[in-house]
């Protein structure tokens, strides 16, 4: 017998995924009230986000995460109602009562509890905001939500066996108007153009996991809706059966579209339902049931689903008479909202689908498998000395093609953008300065850069002491940057951006910059250097990556304990990645990661050492040269150049290096590799010869030899062989370190 998965430990843990991709919505609208942009679709993105997780919530009876969004929501609410006008000191509670819902989201999902002081202390915080107004708010409990059962797969209340389904009324909606039509609008009482639908779904629309209020929110995409749910084959429970379909919708839709846009909607289930789309006539307008009295309701009669969750009704709406309440003075321009066409929405949103990242590693694997056996027929191929314009070799060269073009979508199935990492380093900025009695502010740019999902896991961390670090020791005191003539408030960015084949990604903060002096005075008196060392700027700035290194007069929950920064330098060099420091004193420090886009697979080019097969990334290579023996000009007693159009270039021996030979004395048609480092600098390695340029699976070394120095992981060649994938900058910095390697370029002058 095998073991089911019970479908409420799925959808539960659907919801939590759900949960993740609305608090990042939640951030984004909050960050967007921050800049000035509170209009009200910006402040309805926010108070759905939260009043979506609350719903949730209920439906699984998560008492402390329904009470704490329910807070949150009738402050937004009243922000949205324009009964609460908010400035920016609002909205920075307004982040910390999203940061405090994520906890409670990642608590709730854990079964983990949570800090009942923070939760106690922000929603202190609204009750403050929300004022007078929390007189018309109803204590909220999560009983008051249907459990997760029939009520879930039809929308309805919880109904003894003997009790039957009341068809003649109309039940109470489980779904506003916030999940279906834009909030905000009333329901339109003529459509002069769009079309009547009628909608019924047969049992095997949710057999095959579709689900019609997904179809009903594109429809919202598209135009105007009006939206009443058919009850009348109900039956009662004890003759529901729970596979069966007894629901049926009218839709009203006022659209420019035309039919076919519509249809389209409709196309992956048009087989799988009954459905009825004609243009809307005097006939057909919907019946009016108001009275010029009477207000008029935003919600619609749309009742959720099969796997739908249940959400609650929205909180009692606060009064529009604003004459008797206090109003809050404002400094969040509203921006008026404009109907042009560049701000609607796409008619169609991209449809997508969530896959167990377990099956995505072991497609990765796969298609690395494919690569090594790929290369390994080239070998055989060229072992075996057919004609170039044989049909083997033609088709080995469309299967080489094939190889590259599936992994690079393999490639992209994995990569993520940043936006969600740098969310979370927003938290940190908040939280850090709280911490410190000072005023930073996040900026970003560049945060829909993709990259690999593991690297983002494992970058978190790092990020996290580069931020704290850029806080505590980066930023001025307030007095300080005033006397400074700098702005009261310090900004740390957070940059990213592809360059040359790899993620770099930047945190500067505009602070005093790093004290080289200061520095390398602590550096002596703990020993980390000898005294009286003259070392280069950019040596003095590496120091902070020694272990044990600080310049914290004493310790604080921030720093001052001598970990951090080399931890960061280990944790980032383990993904094959670097970091380099720029600072300008009394303009800023920068801090520059440059990260594989991948960790699976690599372009490299197959070099010949010393008779050794090693393998270069490519995107380290700028270009390949021949020397002569004059073009090589020595420089001191152990460093030797070659002149670049106009720009002497240190050369290095690859093989005496690595220790495979003695130092090279002649470099008559010697072949160079001219390497670019992140600095704009250049460096050449000398090697025997150049054998191919192919891509590599990268297998990585660490779990059995730990990282040689200069060595980034090694792959497996065509001819079965293993290869090590050199890491060409560490070898340039180690050279430089020990003296071996000029550690500038010169410009040639005159």
């Amino acid at each position: 017998m095998t073991d089911e998965v019970d479908p409420m430990i799925e959808i539960r843990a659907s919801f939590f995924v759900e949960c993740e991709e609305l608090l990042e919505s939640l951030q984004d609208g909050l960050q967007l009230m921050d800049d000035g942009q509170s209009d009200d679709e910006t402040i309805n993105v926010v108070f759905r986000a939260i009043h979506s997780i609350k719903g949730g919530a209920g439906a699984f009876g998560l008492e402390e995460l329904v009470r704490f969004a329910h807070q949150f929501e009738s402050v937004l609410d009243g922000v949205r109602s324009h009964t609460i006008l908010v400035d920016r000191t609002d909205i920075a509670i307004f982040f910390q009562a999203s940061d405090i819902l994520a906890d409670l989201v990642r608590a709730a999902r854990d079964d983990e509890p949570a800090d009942q002081e923070k939760v106690q202390s922000i929603l202190d915080k609204l009750s403050v905001i929300l004022g007078d107004n929390a007189q018309e708010e109803d204590e909220v409990d999560a009983s008051d939500f249907q459990p997760m059962g029939i009520a879930l797969d039809l929308g309805l209340p919880e109904l003894s066996d003997n009790e039957s389904v009341d068809t003649d009324t109309q039940h109470e909606p489980a779904i506003t108007t916030d999940a279906i039509s834009a909030p905000g609008n009333e329901k339109p009482e003529h459509f002069l153009e769009g079309f009547k639908i009628f909608f019924q779904p047969d049992s095997s629309l949710y057999e095959t996991g579709n689900e019609p209020l997904h179809l009903l929110k594109l429809l919202r995409e598209i135009g105007e809706v009006d939206v009443s749910c058919d009850t009348s084959n109900l039956k009662s429970l004890s003759e529901l059966e729970e596979e069966k379909s007894y629901l049926a919708w009218t839709i009203y839709l006022a659209t420019d579209e035309d039919e076919a846009s519509v249809r389209d909607i409709f196309d992956f289930v048009a087989d799988l339902c009954k459905l009825d789309i004609s243009p809307i006539s005097n006939s057909t307008l919907p019946p009016s049931n108001k009275t010029d009295d009477a207000p008029l309701s935003s919600e619609l009669s749309i009742v959720p689903t099969a796997s739908e969750t249940v959400v609650p009704p929205a909180p009692p709406q606060i009064s529009q008479n604003t004459a008797d309440l206090p109003v809050r003075k404002s400094t969040v321009p509203t921006l008026p909202k404009t109907n042009t066409d560049n701000n609607k929405p796409s008619n169609k949103p991209r449809p997508t689908v969530r896959v167990d990242l377990e099956r995505i590693d072991r497609l990765v694997n796969l298609v690395g498998e494919l690569v090594i056996n790929q290369a390994m027929i080239s070998q055989s191929v060229t072992d075996a000395d057919l004609p170039s314009n044989s049909a083997i070799s033609a088709g080995l060269d469309e299967f080489m093609q094939l190889t590259r073009d599936i992994q690079d979508s393999v490639m992209m199935i994995r990569a993520q953008p940043v936006k969600s990492l740098f969310q979370r380093m927003s938290r940190i900025i908040r939280e850090s300065s709280a911490m410190v009695g000072k005023s930073v502010c996040l900026k970003t740019d560049g945060e829909n850069t993709e990259v690999d999902k593991t690297v983002i896991e494992r970058l978190a961390d790092p990020l996290t002491h580069m931020i704290r670090n850029a806080v505590d020791h980066g930023i001025e005191k307030e007095e300080d940057r005033l006397n400074a003539d700098k702005p009261a408030e310090g900004i740390v960015t957070l940059m990213a951006s592809h360059r040359s084949g790899r993620v770099i990604i930047e945190v500067s903060d505009d602070g005093a910059g790093i004290n080289r002096e200061r520095v390398l005075q602590i550096a002596m008196d703990k020993g980390l250097v000898a005294e009286n060392s003259q070392l280069s700027d950019t040596e003095i700035d590496n120091l902070l990556f020694l272990p044990g290194f600080s310049t914290a007069s004493e310790v604080s929950d921030l720093s001052g304990r001598g970990v951090g920064m080399d931890v960061v330098k280990s944790s980032i060099i383990a993904l094959g990645g670097r970091v380099t420091i720029q600072s300008e004193p009394g303009q800023g420090t920068k801090f520059t990661i440059s990260l594989p886009l991948t960790l699976a697979v690599l372009d490299g080019m197959v070099i010949e050492v010393a008779k050794q097969i090693l393998v270069v990334p490519l995107n380290a290579i700028a270009e390949t040269l021949t020397l002569t023996q004059e073009s090589v000009l020595p420089l001191g007693p152990n460093n030797r150049v070659i002149k670049v159009r106009d720009v002497f270039v240190p050369l290095l021996d690859l093989g005496s290096e690595l220790g495979f030979r003695a130092p090279l004395n002649n470099f008559d048609n010697a072949v160079v590799l001219l390497i670019s480092q992140e600095n704009g600098t250049q460096a050449a390695l000398v090697v025997d010869a150049i054998q191919d340029q192919r891509q590599v699976v990268i297998k990585g070394l660490q779990n059995t030899f730990g990282r040689p120095s200069g060595v980034a992981a090694a792959t497996i060649l065509g001819d079965g062989k293993i290869a090590l994938i050199l890491d060409p900058i560490d070898i340039v910095s180690s050279a430089e370190s020990a003296g071996n390697l000029a550690q500038n370029n010169l410009q040639l002058t005159g």
